[in-house]
């Protein structure tokens, strides 16, 4: 069930997604409770994400969701939080779409200690469901950490196809890591 509300201006949703799961738009007062889930999960997030470091109060965290909000309202996508059991968990969001191309990618990240229930393959099935339905895009690619297998079952359950490997794309700190590609197109998500 999808349920629109709109305050000041922004449009904001709600997507149920099981009984104790769902998506909701990013808003400035969430930043205190997303900022203590990445305290809670530093180290564990640290190993893949390069901005964990960089987040260092809650006013860092409500800078990320003005950008998010701001990438919004722009038409260029948007970040949810994913709330599990009345508590945020993690976020999943559209790092851009490319209109001319109906395209996006998706990102997404998962406390610790939410770790291990489906949540992430429910959330990220979801957003790819929104994305090639409802915004009527072709393709969405999710890119991860060739070693980062938890990262990498996440399209492999969903059905994406690896399409190849892009040798030192993101630098985590002190070395480079390579991300292998995974697309899902529209016709083949019809067809699952």
């Amino acid at each position: 069930m999808k349920i629109e509300v709109v305050r000041g201006g922004i449009t904001l949703f709600t997507y149920d997604l099981t009984e104790d799961l769902y998506l909701k738009k990013l808003e400035l007062r969430d930043a205190p409770e997303l900022f203590i889930l990445i305290e809670q999960s530093r180290d564990y997030l640290r190993e893949w994400l390069p901005w964990v470091d960089d987040t260092r109060h809650p006013d860092d965290t409500r800078r990320f969701i003005q950008t998010a909000i701001r990438q919004d309202a722009s038409n260029d996508g948007f970040h949810a939080g994913i709330w599990y059991q009345g508590k945020i968990a993690g976020v999943i969001g559209f790092h851009r779409i490319d209109w001319a191309n109906r395209s996006t990618s998706i990102g997404y990240w998962l406390g610790q200690h939410f770790q291990g229930r489906g949540i992430m393959t429910r959330a990220c099935k979801e957003m790819v469901d929104y994305a090639l339905n409802e915004l009527d895009l072709n393709r969405v690619e999710i890119r991860c950490a060739v070693e980062n297998r938890k990262s990498r079952a996440i399209p492999e359950r969903l059905g994406f196809v690896e399409e190849g490997c892009v040798r030192q794309n993101e630098y985590l700190y002190d070395h480079y890591v390579d991300h292998v590609i995974y697309g899902m197109l529209k016709q083949d998500w019809q067809q699952q």
